[in-house]
């Protein structure tokens, strides 16, 4: 990490501090630009977070390249029978799956959908995590575990696994973590309850993935 210079003296980070930065440009800058409405019909800020918008486009292509990085990490792995070659083929899938929940497999561009899902599907769209049972009662607590796991639980349990995000990108994971466990317990609280920007902080999930992915991508090359 970079040594990062104060006027109250030097910070010496051993996380990436990209969410942190990526926060405040988006609510110090995007939230307040002006014209987005007499441009594109709407604020900067909900055009990110739009369904099919630019933020969610940009996550399908991170989950997407992140399946492939792991196939080529899986394939160059000296061992493909360990424990870290099995999560590297887990998350390669894991994350191929989610690229295609993203765009409801690819319905809007193949015109292609299943009935039987788009008609009790809460955005009736062709993909499973929006059927309700699992969206209101799954989607969000499996969403606060896996970001835990992955931002706190498996660095420290298990370091020497290649396959599991380091230590430096936890704020990718434990940052989303937050706004959404925040964001479900605002249903239960005595005032009004906060506004939807999961599509904002869903982007650090990916984001967070796709780093990790990268990362080792590199690392392989010199195996």
């Amino acid at each position: 990490m970079k040594l990062i210079k104060t006027p109250w003296g030097s910070i010496s980070p051993e996380v990436s501090l990209f969410p942190i930065y990526y926060l405040i440009f988006i609510y110090g800058f995007i939230y307040i630009l002006p014209y987005g409405e007499n441009i594109v019909g709407l604020t900067w800020f909900n055009l990110l977070k739009l369904e099919d918008g630019p933020l969610e486009w940009i996550q399908f292509f991170e989950y997407f390249f992140s399946s492939i990085f792991g196939l080529v990490i899986f394939c160059k792995s000296k061992s493909k029978k360990s424990l870290n070659s099995f999560i590297w083929l887990f998350l390669s899938a894991l994350t191929f799956f989610i690229a295609a929940e993203e765009i409801s497999w690819g319905e809007r561009i193949t015109g292609f959908t299943i009935d039987s899902l788009t008609e009790i599907s809460i955005q009736g769209e062709t993909n499973l995590h929006n059927l309700p049972f699992f969206h209101n009662l799954f989607l969000d607590p499996l969403l606060i575990i896996i970001c835990i796991f992955f931002g706190w639980i498996g660095w420290r349990k298990w370091p020497h696994l290649s396959s599991i995000p380091s230590k430096k990108l936890s704020l990718y994971f434990l940052i989303t973590a937050l706004y959404i466990f925040y964001y479900e317990i605002s249903w239960a609280s005595t005032i009004e309850h906060i506004r939807n920007d999961l599509e904002i902080y869903e982007f650090l999930l990916s984001t967070g993935f796709f780093m990790h992915f990268l990362d080792n991508l590199k690392l392989s090359k010199f195996k």
